[in-house]
């Protein structure tokens, strides 16, 4: 099984410099990226991720939002990430505004490939270095880096 997160960003999106006031602007933005790569609609991206954001917030804590859905229209898990320049209140577990989120969006016909991504980015997320790294990174080049240079040591 891969311990990085290169897979799930190959055909995705980067966005690592996000300027954004909310949560809602973050979401748009990133349903925004998506759509581009998986001719679903913006829309139905954001409704989707929306709809799931209202049975509680996805962030995780350490500064971490992993907002995630399941589309009818999508193949294969495929996910955005974005660096927010500042940090937003997403109601986190921890009362910790968050400057790191992976969206990730699923095929609504699997449910274990779905769950088997978001466990995967939690896991790669939960690690400070990864974390530090991705905080650091300059643009789409560093973050591609972060995302895959994950060891198996450090994954564990």
């Amino acid at each position: 099984m891969t311990k990085d997160l290169s897979d799930l960003l190959d055909g995705g999106a980067i966005l690592p410099a996000l300027t954004c006031t909310s949560p809602k602007q973050v979401f748009s933005r990133l349903a925004s990226s998506l759509s581009e790569k998986t001719r679903v609609s913006e829309r139905d991206i954001l409704s989707a991720i929306l709809e799931r954001e209202r049975l509680g917030s996805t962030a995780v804590g350490h500064g971490v939002v992993l907002p995630h859905a399941r589309l009818a229209d999508i193949d294969k898990p495929i996910g955005a990430f974005a660096r927010l320049v500042s940090p937003i209140d997403f109601d986190a577990v921890d009362d910790q505004p968050c400057d790191l989120v992976f969206m990730l969006l699923a095929s609504a016909g699997d449910g274990a490939d779905h769950l088997r991504a978001l466990a995967r980015i939690a896991r790669v997320m939960r690690i400070a270095d990864v974390r530090q790294q991705l905080r650091d990174a300059q643009n789409e080049t560093d973050i591609r880096l972060a995302m895959s240079a994950i060891t198996q040591s450090t994954a564990a």
